[in-house]
C-alpha cells in the first residue's frame, strides 16, 4: 500500500491506496483547530495577527502528525506501507537551526515529536500563503531585480506577499540574529518529510516554485534571487528535486511507535496545488482543471516554463514532470453569492432550467463580474461593470444578470488562461458549485471543451498518494485512470454552435476591461 499525507490549513490527511486492487484503503483527518485547542488556532493559524501577518505554530503539525498515525495504527495494517509523499499547504515556511538534523536522527518514540523537535525553531512561529505582510519585501526584491517582468522572468510569479523569498527576507530584516542562527528553511512539505525521513530532505520543485526564489529554466535556486532575498541564503537551502525522488527509508521512530515496516521509503512532499493537479488526474497538457469556491482556480500541466507576462498567473513545478500554471480569481464563489443576495433570488436561479430561459442572450450581454478587488486582472473594482441591453443594466430581467455573471467569469478564465499556449481538451471541474449542471455547461460552451465534474474529497493527499506509488515504479497514468475517475453521466459536451458567439464575446469582453481599468 501507499501513504499519501496533506498538511494543508486546517487539518493533516491521509490517504491510503492499494494499486492491486484499485481501491482507497484508508482515509482519516485530524483538525487543528478541534483537535489542539491549546495552540489558540481554531482555522488553522493564529488569528489577529498585526499588519498582515498569518502565523501557524509548527509544533501543532507535529503533534497532528503524531495523533495521525497513531489512529492509522488502529485502522490499517501500516506494515504493508511501502513509500510515503506528501503535500503542504503552499508558501509556508519553517526556519530551523543546527540542531534540527540531530534531533531527527536522534528521536526517541517515548516522546512527542513536537517536545523533541520544537526546540530547534529559529522562528516560532510559521507565517503561511494567508500572510500579506511583506509588500515592501516584495518591493525590494523586485527593485533589485530591475522590475516585476525579470521576477516572473525567473521565478515563474512576479514577488507576491505570501510567497516564501519575501517572508524570509522579512525574517532576515526583523530579526537579523535569529536570521543569523536558522541553519535550515523549509516549507511545511520538506519539513514534515524532513520529519518521517530522519533527516531534512529537499524542497520539490513544485513546491519550491511558490518560494520567488528558483529558477524555472535551471531548476535550481538562482543566485540574483537569493542574494536580492537574505545574505547566506544559499547555505539555507537543500538543492531542489523532483517530487518522486526517494529520500531514504523511514525514522526508526515511526517504525517503532506505528508498526511501519522497516524497509518503508520516504519520496519528496510536494505543494498542495501541485499534488491536486495529479490528484484530479491532470498531469498532461489539455487536461484543465477548474475549482469553483470562495475564491475559483484554474490549474493545468503546461510542457513548458513559459510566464504569465502579465503577471497574474503562477507557474510550478508539475510532480510528473515539466511545469503547471495556477490562476487564481477571487471573485468566485464571492461574487455568485452578492448577486444572488442583490437581486433577492436563490441557487436555483443559477440552474440550467433558468439558465436555458436566457439562452437566447448567450454571449449579448457583458459583465465584468467583480464585486470588490480581483487579483486576475489585479484592480480594486468596488462594482461590476455592465454593457448590454436596457432590460440586463436596469436589472429588469435577473436572469440575464445572473447568465451575464457566470459567462464573464469565465470569460476572464478563458482570456487570462491563454497566454499559457495550451490548447484545453478536457476540462475537469470540481468544488460546490461544479454539481450545479447550468453552470457546469456554462463552462464546456464558453471553453468549447468537453466537462467532467469530479468529486474527490481529498485531491491533495490522493494526488500525494499517486506520487508515493510512483516511486515504486508505478505507472502514473494508469494510477490516475485508477483512482481519478470522473462521475458516472457527469461528463457534459459544449453546443459548438455557440463557438462564434463566444470568440465574439470574448473579444468584446476584452476590450470591456481595459476600458474600465
Amino acid at each position: 500500500m501507499f501513504l499519501g499525507l496533506d498538511s494543508s490549513t486546517q487539518s493533516l490527511t491521509a490517504v491510503v491506496i492499494d494499486p492491486i486492487s484499485g481501491v482507497i484503503a484508508c482515509q482519516l483527518s485530524v483538525n487543528f483547530g478541534s483537535e489542539f485547542p491549546q495552540y489558540q488556532s481554531p482555522s488553522g493559524f493564529i488569528p489577529g495577527g498585526a499588519n498582515g501577518e498569518v502565523h501557524a505554530n509548527p509544533a501543532m503539525w507535529l503533534e497532528a502528525l503524531d495523533l495521525l498515525m497513531s489512529r492509522l495504527a488502529m485502522v490499517t495494517d501500516l506494515s504493508e506501507v511501502k513509500v510515503i509523499a506528501g503535500s503542504g499547504q503552499q508558501h509556508g515556511s519553517v526556519y530551523l537551526d543546527s540542531t534540527f538534523d540531530k534531533r531527527l536522527a536522534a528521536l526517541d518514540g517515548s516522546q512527542s515529536l513536537a517536545a523533541q523537535l520544537s526546540p530547534a525553531l529559529t522562528r516560532p512561529t510559521s507565517p503561511i500563503w494567508m500572510d500579506t505582510s511583506t509588500g515592501a519585501e516584495c518591493e525590494e526584491i523586485t527593485e533589485a531585480l530591475g522590475g516585476s517582468e525579470e521576477v516572473c522572468r525567473l521565478s515563474g510569479s512576479i514577488a507576491i506577499e505570501r510567497f516564501s523569498g519575501p517572508q524570509i527576507r522579512r525574517f532576515f530584516k526583523s530579526d537579523p540574529a535569529a536570521y543569523e542562527r536558522t541553519a535550515r528553511i523549509h516549507l511545511v512539505s520538506s519539513f514534515i518529510a524532513s520529519v518521517l525521513a530522519g533527516k531534512s530532505v529537499p524542497i520539490d520543485f513544485g513546491d519550491g516554485a511558490g518560494m520567488n526564489l528558483l529558477n524555472l529554466a535551471t531548476q535550481s535556486w538562482d543566485s540574483s534571487l537569493l542574494a536580492a532575498t537574505a545574505p547566506g541564503l544559499d547555505e539555507k537551502l537543500l538543492p531542489a528535486a523532483l517530487a518522486t525522488t526517494v529520500q531514504g527509508t523511514l525514522a526508526d521512530y515511526f517504525v517503532k511507535k506505528y508498526g511501519f515496516s522497516a524497509q518503508a521509503v520516504v519520496a519528496l512532499f510536494t505543494g498542495d496545488n501541485p499534488a491536486s493537479l495529479v490528484g484530479m488526474g491532470a498531469t498532461t497538457p489539455g487536461n484543465v482543471v477548474i475549482s469553483l469556491g470562495t475564491s475559483d482556480t484554474f490549474f493545468a500541466a503546461m510542457p513548458g516554463p513559459k510566464t504569465d507576462p502579465n503577471g497574474f498567473g503562477h507557474v510550478f513545478g508539475n510532480p510528473a514532470g515539466g511545469f503547471m500554471s495556477l490562476i487564481c480569481f477571487r471573485n468566485g464563489s464571492l461574487a455568485r453569492e452578492a448577486l444572488r443576495d442583490q437581486l433577492g433570488l436563490d441557487w436555483s436561479a443559477f440552474d440550467r432550467e433558468a439558465l436555458a430561459e436566457t439562452q437566447a442572450a448567450a454571449g449579448t450581454n457583458l459583465m465584468l463580474p467583480f464585486f470588490g478587488p480581483e487579483i486576475t486582472p489585479r484592480h480594486d473594482f468596488s462594482a461590476p461593470v455592465l454593457e448590454g441591453d436596457a432590460a440586463f443594466e436596469s436589472g429588469e430581467e435577473p436572469g440575464l444578470k445572473v447568465r451575464a455573471l457566470l459567462e464573464g467569469q469565465f470569460l476572464n478564465m478563458r482570456l487570462h488562461s491563454q497566454w499559457m499556449g495550451v490548447k484545453t481538451e478536457r476540462i475537469r471541474l470540481t468544488g460546490g458549485a461544479a454539481q450545479n449542471d447550468g453552470i457546469a455547461q456554462l463552462v464546456a460552451n464558453i471553453f468549447q471543451s468537453p466537462v467532467e465534474r469530479l468529486d474527490v474529497l481529498n485531491s491533495a493527499a490522493l494526488g500525494a498518494a499517486l506520487i508515493a506509488a510512483a516511486a515504486a515504479g508505478h505507472d502514473l497514468p494508469q494510477l490516475q485512470e485508477t483512482f481519478c475517475k470522473a462521475e458516472a453521466g457527469s461528463a457534459l459536451q459544449p453546443d459548438f454552435a455557440l463557438a462564434g458567439i463566444y470568440e465574439s464575446a470574448l473579444g468584446r469582453f476584452q476590450s470591456l476591461l481595459a476600458a474600465s481599468r
